[in-house]
């Protein structure tokens, strides 16, 4: 059926508009997620090893839920993941064994138990521990991928805010 009408022609128009916006808007805001986790990683060898420390109540109820995870305000959640190196940049998740600690300004070491998730074809290490109102953690994360000899030894800071 072909129409004339110009109401219609505008309508379609108006999804061709809006379906590229939301395509931009995706493509930024994809580029900035990317840009933001290309800042937490770090390469060894043939590895890279991403991570980041976050809130455990910026999770949904039901991620925190089928993580296993405690959801609050004074809880925070530490997400590393090791990834081997491929061709044309590509990278492949893989196991790996992950230790370390935080330690507040007044040297109280928090001990950080992983635990690996599965997620599909990603893998995760998860910790989690107690925070205070402006509590800043320095992280001491060791990751070994397994069956190699090269060892991630990453190291970071960052505050965190409960209220």
């Amino acid at each position: 059926m072909v129409t004339n009408d110009k109401h219609t022609k505008r309508g379609l128009h108006m999804i061709t508009a809006k379906k590229l916006f939301s395509s931009i808007i995706f493509t930024l805001l994809f580029s900035l997620a990317f840009n933001a986790q290309a800042d937490n990683s770090m390469k060894f060898g043939d590895y890279v090893v991403h991570y980041n420390a976050f809130r455990s109540d910026e999770l949904t109820p039901d991620i925190a839920k089928a993580y296993g995870l405690t959801r609050r305000n004074n809880r925070m959640v530490l997400n590393i993941t090791v990834q081997k190196l491929g061709q044309n940049g590509k990278t492949i998740p893989v196991k790996a064994k992950v230790q370390g600690f935080a330690s507040n300004l007044t040297g109280q070491v928090k001990n950080l138990d992983f635990k690996e998730i599965y997620d599909g074809d990603a893998i995760y290490y998860l910790a989690q521990s107690q925070v205070s109102n402006r509590e800043t953690l320095k992280f001491d994360i060791k990751a070994t991928p397994e069956g190699a000899t090269v060892t991630a030894n990453v190291k970071f800071k960052q505050q965190f805010f409960t209220d």
